[in-house]
């Protein structure tokens, strides 16, 4: 089992990042939400040059924030800066663009410029479309030390829904599950993955699976029920069952059935329709992912939280991480809600011996 750290986008992570890649942590993930934090790849580039060993790439970015070769040269030049340690992760920019009131991207456009950006990694004369106008590119100069595409660069998609997952399948090299952490929610993910893998004649058993979720740890079985438990994992909760619903609320069915209504309950948990429309988004996510907001407390049941989070006691936590891995998970990355440090620390003290 690998594990990772989930960081906001900030040009002040490199010291943070360093820390998690001495305490043994594998990949470090930041966030891309250009409303929420900083530039994602100024911030992934101080990281590089402040590390030599951990994984990096953006948790994830998505089709809408710049144009598919801008993603690949972002990405190639991480590349550039640490040979071999660049992961492009992608999604449709649920939170990205709703926190500026805009839709998050088609099915289509996300593999549109996940495509650009593999032709584009590869080094091949690349498909790239803008509008009416068809044009092919490739990088120019890649051989002068701006861009590294003689390492592999993986794509890892981020999946909350059946179709993203699917499609997955079909093209990516692995997978972003945000908030699964029970062997039911993972099994549905995983098993949409494999039928793209299938589809697309691809080895299901060779795409990485990798789960981004809170992390607290409680003294006793009974501490869940505790206010400051809920604040620690409650803003991870609301965010991906939140996005858990949204993905399936045409076709709500699909969700496991033995989470279908505590899932179902976050569907609009990030609607003010009676706010002015040009500006509800401005209050919706103000904190997004960094504070429990009132009106989502009582959603936080101890079945949803154990099963979107890794809360508990130590032996639970490492029960729940065990099952994971049995479920198919091959990556656990860990976003503090509270101190990012005093995370890093306690989960690497507490947890990850459990698996060396």
């Amino acid at each position: 089992m690998d594990f990772g750290f989930v960081f906001m986008g900030s040009v002040r992570a490199a010291p943070q990042v360093k820390h998690a890649e001495e305490r043994g942590y594998s990949h470090a993930w930041l966030y891309d939400s250009q409303m929420l934090a900083s530039e994602v790849y100024a911030s992934l580039a101080l990281c590089a040059a402040a590390t030599s060993k951990i994984k990096l790439g953006p948790g994830v970015t998505n089709p809408k924030s710049r144009i598919a070769p801008l993603t690949a040269c972002g990405m190639a030049s991480l590349n550039e800066i640490a040979p071999g340690r660049a992961i492009l992760g992608i999604g449709t920019g649920n939170t990205t663009r709703r926190t500026m009131g805009m839709p998050a991207a088609r099915l289509s456009e996300l593999r549109e410029h996940i495509e650009v950006c593999q032709g584009l990694f590869k080094g091949e004369l690349t498909d790239y479309t803008e509008g009416e106008r068809h044009r092919k590119i490739q990088f120019l100069n890649p051989d002068m030390g701006y861009v590294n595409i003689k390492d592999n660069i993986p794509v890892y998609v981020s999946a909350s829904g059946p179709k993203v997952a699917q499609m997955a399948g079909e093209i990516a090299d692995g997978v972003i599950l945000f908030g699964a952490v029970h062997p039911s929610i993972i099994k549905w993910m995983v098993d949409n993955v494999k039928e793209g893998a299938r589809r697309a004649g691809r080895d299901p058993d060779k795409i990485y699976i990798l789960s981004m979720t809170a992390f607290y740890l409680t003294q006793h079985e009974k501490d869940i029920e505790r206010k400051e438990v809920r604040e620690a994992v409650g803003p991870m909760v609301a965010s991906s069952s939140n996005i858990f619903a949204l993905s399936t609320y045409k076709n709500p069915e699909v969700l496991p059935s033995d989470f279908r209504a505590e899932l179902g309950a976050f569907t609009d948990v990030y609607k003010e329709p009676d706010a002015s429309v040009e500006t509800r988004h401005l209050k919706l996510y103000s904190g997004y992912l960094q504070k429990l907001r009132p009106e989502h407390e009582a959603l936080m049941t101890e079945k949803i939280m154990r099963a979107t989070t890794l809360v508990g006691t130590r032996d639970q936590v490492i029960q729940a991480i065990r099952e994971m891995q049995a479920a198919g998970v091959h990556q656990v990355a860990v976003q503090p809600i509270l101190d990012t440090n005093e995370t890093i620390d306690q989960f690497a003290n507490e947890i990850m011996p459990a698996f060396r």
